[in-house]
């Protein structure tokens, strides 16, 4: 569909295995609730100080998540994705790394990986730290290089500064603020650099972009997505929250204000507009 990057949310095992999951729990994303065998792993921990019930990758070995299957996270507005539920297992980040090898070698051009470290602090505090695997897993590829085609992004501050003694490609730091001397980049959510009014349509730019730039930093912003609840008011189709509108002029409105790159759920739409702009 022509997208440049691979971005999996990492995760991790109890037996230390990165996988790609949105969350650690995994309720949401997986058939794990219609299995009876895993009932009594269905616990309440606090994930960032919120109080979440459900079932978590930690309290799995990789063995015991692929017997699950993965299904669409908000169905009641993707509804297309829905008709994967129950074929496909979680990934392993390497199977991740492994899949962009292949599409690179099929489409005859580099398809890199962009990885997120998911809750370190987190994960951290079950004795389960999210970087020494990943540092492992980018090392054991040979991609633990600058001129590698890889980003390595997180929310979080203290796991990137000590991944910046360790790793030789760049980091993302996913905040509005620019200029950390950690951090290659920012992935700011894409309001903060244009915010909706009170209705609901876009703003006036903020100076986002052009402070990062200043700074040496790249801008990558999150997430674009067709459907019309997740887009602004200026490109809904209708009043129904499921049905695309038009994300091709939302990506071309933000493409003006310098982006280097975007995260997208519709890769074929932003090609198409990145095309068009040439």
């Amino acid at each position: 569909m022509g997208a440049d990057y691979i971005e999996p949310d990492l995760v991790t095992t109890k037996d230390r295995v990165l996988v790609t999951r949105h969350e650690p729990e995994i309720g949401g994303t997986t058939d794990v609730a219609n299995h009876p065998e895993f009932a009594g792993r269905k616990k309440t921990k606090l994930l960032d100080g919120v109080a979440t019930t459900g079932w978590f990758t930690e309290d799995f070995t990789l063995a015991e998540l692929k017997t699950l299957r993965a299904k669409e996270r908000i169905p009641a507005v993707r509804q297309h994705n829905s008709v994967f539920d129950g074929h496909y297992q979680i990934p392993t980040f390497q199977e991740v790394i492994d899949l962009s090898k292949r599409l690179s070698k099929e489409l005859g051009r580099p398809i890199g990986i962009y990885p997120e470290t998911k809750h370190p602090t987190y994960f951290r505090q079950q004795g389960l730290p999210l970087e020494p695997e990943l540092i492992k897993t980018l090392n054991r590829n040979g991609l633990n290089r600058p001129d590698a085609k890889v980003f390595v992004q997180s929310f979080e501050v203290s796991n990137l500064k000590a991944l910046d003694k360790q790793l030789r490609v760049p980091l993302v730091q996913l905040t509005s603020s620019a200029g950390a001397p950690y951090a290659d980049g920012v992935g700011p959510s894409k309001d903060q650099i244009i915010p909706l009014d009170a209705a609901g349509k876009l703003g006036k730019p903020t100076s986002l972009v052009a402070d990062a730039h200043k700074a040496g930093l790249v801008v990558h912003p999150y997430t674009f997505r067709v459907e019309n609840t997740f887009l602004p008011a200026d490109f809904d189709s209708s009043a129904v929250a499921s049905d695309s509108g038009n994300l091709f002029a939302e990506i071309a409105a933000y493409r003006k204000t310098g982006i280097d790159g975007l995260f997208t759920d519709n890769t074929d739409i932003a090609v198409a507009e990145e095309k068009e702009a040439r």
